[in-house]
């Protein structure tokens, strides 16, 4: 098992990575959460690993109630929120009893959000079923749900007391779920580590097609990658974690018009947005073509859209561009874009024009 810590002082935690790890998730959360009983919060998809968990706890002598909600990015709403909190108050979760979020990014969220809120603060534990959760949504302790206005504009910082990932899960998830996954690991090389965006195009290919080597090594460098950043960056002041929102500028407004639905996986939308990135970056000169040429190369290859056009978004620039400014991080009517001098080379600008923005994504946008 490879332990990453999250030095975050009095909130420090550990992320537990292993084959086999859920299936000895009860041996993993015994000394946590003692003898007080659990609730697991599962989404409907992943009904084999919700009785694999029960098991374990079980055979630890863990009690657990079951809550299980819809699947999708509707899930995070204020409707299921409400639903949730009652449901966890009807079961009596206490201040110090954990809470499991067992599912992908959605229901770590909204997990992470409503034991946020639940009593002014419950414990929460993220078992993530989805490689985009694993290297990415379970770290870090961002929650919450969408506005209408936009993507995760309601929500609060609330760290996990652990995290326990089992590449093995994977298995058992769709090819469109584990591209859109990977589509955040590359993410890590495109930000700092270009030896990293190297690895991942020599063997991408494998980690696609099950290779467990590839899998565990890439989670791996990813959870040690963000847990880095987040340990110098909490809560996103300095800008040092704001370099993990390579590609979300440009990929939550793609899946604002996707109205935040299959119709494009937020993955998706992120190797979409870090293309747009880049190409944006090219034509004002702070990268070469050449180096846009071969991110974009990299998403087609790995069956990810490269840009706008291959997002299958065709609204006008004007709408994504309003969507933009519904986004968390404006600030005096400014919307800081992350931008690359090259692989491995992203900076926060904060002079970015939304105007030239919007003549970009209507003049030659990839």
């Amino acid at each position: 098992m490879k332990v990453v810590p999250v030095a975050l002082g009095e909130r420090s935690y550990e992320v537990r990575i292993g084959s086999g790890l859920l299936a000895r998730a009860g041996d993993e959360l015994a000394p946590l959460v003692g003898t007080r009983p659990v609730v697991i919060v599962a989404d409907e998809h992943v009904a084999p690993h919700l009785a694999t968990l029960r098991r374990s706890l079980r055979a630890c002598g863990i009690a657990a109630h079951d809550i299980v909600l819809p699947s999708g990015e509707g899930t995070k709403s204020w409707a299921v929120l409400e639903r949730l909190c009652d449901a966890l108050l009807e079961h009596g979760v206490e201040r110090q009893d954990h809470v499991i979020a067992l599912g992908g990014g959605v229901i770590g969220d909204l997990v992470g959000f409503a034991t946020a809120i639940l009593k002014r603060g419950c414990r929460f534990v993220q078992i993530p079923t989805t490689l985009l959760a694993q290297v990415d949504s379970s770290v870090g302790g961002k929650t919450g749900i969408n506005a209408r206005a936009g993507k995760n504009l309601i929500g609060a910082f609330h760290q996990p007391a652990l995290v326990l990932i089992d590449p093995d899960v994977l298995d058992t998830l769709p090819v469109r779920q584990v591209r859109a996954g990977y589509a955040e690991v590359v993410k890590y090389g495109l930000i700092d580590d270009a030896d990293f965006f190297a690895w991942c195009e020599a063997n991408g290919a494998a980690l696609l097609q099950g290779d467990a080597d590839a899998r565990a090594y890439a989670i791996a460098h990813a959870v040690a990658a963000k847990a880095r950043i987040v340990g110098e960056d909490e809560f996103e002041t300095k800008g040092r974690r704001a370099l993990l929102n390579l590609g979300h500028t440009f990929g939550h407004a793609l899946e604002a018009e996707a109205g935040f639905s299959d119709r494009l996986l937020h993955g998706e939308a992120v190797a979409a947005g870090c293309g747009l990135a880049f190409d944006y970056s090219a034509t004002i000169g702070l990268c070469t073509r050449e180096t846009s040429d071969r991110v974009a190369a990299h998403w087609r290859d790995s069956g990810l859209p490269d840009g706008l056009s291959a997002s299958g978004i065709t609204a006008p620039a004007a709408r994504l561009v309003d969507h933009m400014r519904h986004d968390k991080k404006m600030a005096a009517g400014t919307l800081p874009f992350l931008l690359a001098r090259g692989i491995g080379q992203t900076f926060l600008d904060k002079t970015v024009s939304l105007d030239r923005v919007e003549h970009f994504l209507d003049n030659g946008a990839r």
